[in-house]
């Protein structure tokens, strides 16, 4: 039986319209941090709702994923300029430009090594940066690949989406690749998080979310709206994910056994990109027009859902 409970589902305005909250992470001070693309400024958003903008050096570098550090810091990704930006929870910024020229640097994620790891959308390379700003890059296996988002895996090493190869990526600490393709053609997978056992990855192009283990298997589950266009995806706990869904005004909720259930966003048109598990339990989402929205599955409240029990048409995959 379909669930009638949801979410309570509010939002905060950070910003203008014009500024682009895209992506989201929660910080080491308790306090939620953006990155507002369109504006060349990082924001900082407080569970109460008060929020902080700190320039950066260049308006136009485009600050797109942003992620918390090993050092306390918050690093995140400039794809215009080409460099990895570091802001402490004080303010103080920095930015480290990456070796490959016009790399168009995306996803960033913390490793397992103590240093940060980045895609490289435009040169097919993943990159890696140390605290201290030492960046070593390398170069994929194949070309044209697009990778985007990444993410630490529970087997010490980081995977990654590889939009235009429709693959899964995996590269070890020493730089060992991997390339695991999609069962679905021309799923362009985007968001990719780990819950600890697998990996959780959408399919922007097919209107899926995938799971994989880390020995390969690969399941897909398609979504109730097939043009939903999920974005990004984040973990709450094993076997519990969530993801939006910028093409349909909605963030989604997949179970280990695949049953989605989806939730509509209060604006219309809202543009739901970046999301991040809260240090208050809530899911936290960026909204390209200007707005953070916020998710709570503690305090339910009774109004009509969409959701889906484990799809019978799901693919599955054994590498």
């Amino acid at each position: 039986m379909p669930s009638s409970e949801t979410p309570a589902v509010g939002e905060i305005s950070v910003a203008d319209r014009s500024a682009g909250p895209y992506g989201i992470t929660a910080g080491p001070d308790g306090a939620l941090w953006l990155t507002l693309v369109h504006s060349g400024r990082i924001a900082r958003l407080t569970l109460d709702g008060q929020v902080e903008e700190h320039p950066l050096d260049s308006p136009g570098c485009r600050p797109t994923v942003i992620t918390q550090g090993p050092d306390g810091a918050l690093w995140f990704t400039r794809y215009q300029d080409h460099r990895i930006g570091r802001i402490t929870v004080d303010g103080e910024t920095e930015s480290f430009r990456v070796p490959t020229p016009d790399s168009g640097p995306f996803g960033i994620t913390a490793g397992p090594d103590g240093a940060l790891w980045f895609t490289q959308m435009n040169t097919d390379r993943i990159g890696r940066i140390t605290t201290e700003g030492e960046i070593t890059e390398f170069a994929l296996p194949l070309a044209g690949a697009l990778p985007s988002a990444i993410t630490a895996g529970p087997d010490g090493a980081l995977w990654f989406t590889l939009n235009q190869a429709h693959a899964i990526g995996r590269i070890t600490v020493d730089g060992d690749f991997a390339v695991h393709p999609l069962p679905t053609p021309g799923a362009a997978p985007v968001g990719i998080a780990g819950d600890g056992v697998a990996l959780w990855f959408v399919e922007i192009a097919a209107g899926r979310i995938g799971r994989i283990s880390v020995d390969g298997e690969i399941e897909e589950f398609p979504l109730p709206d097939r043009t939903a266009r999920p974005h990004a995806v984040v973990a709450a706990a094993t076997g519990d994910c969530w993801f939006t869904e910028w093409g349909a005004d909605r963030v989604g909720r997949i179970t280990e056994h695949g049953e989605i259930t989806e939730y509509d966003l209060p604006s219309p048109s809202s543009e739901p990109h970046g999301i991040a598990l809260g240090p208050d339990g809530a899911l936290w989402v960026a909204l390209e027009t200007g707005a953070v929205a916020r998710v709570d599955p503690q305090h339910l409240r009774r109004s009509p859902v969409r959701s889906r029990p484990m799809n019978p048409e799901r693919v599955r995959r054994i590498l």
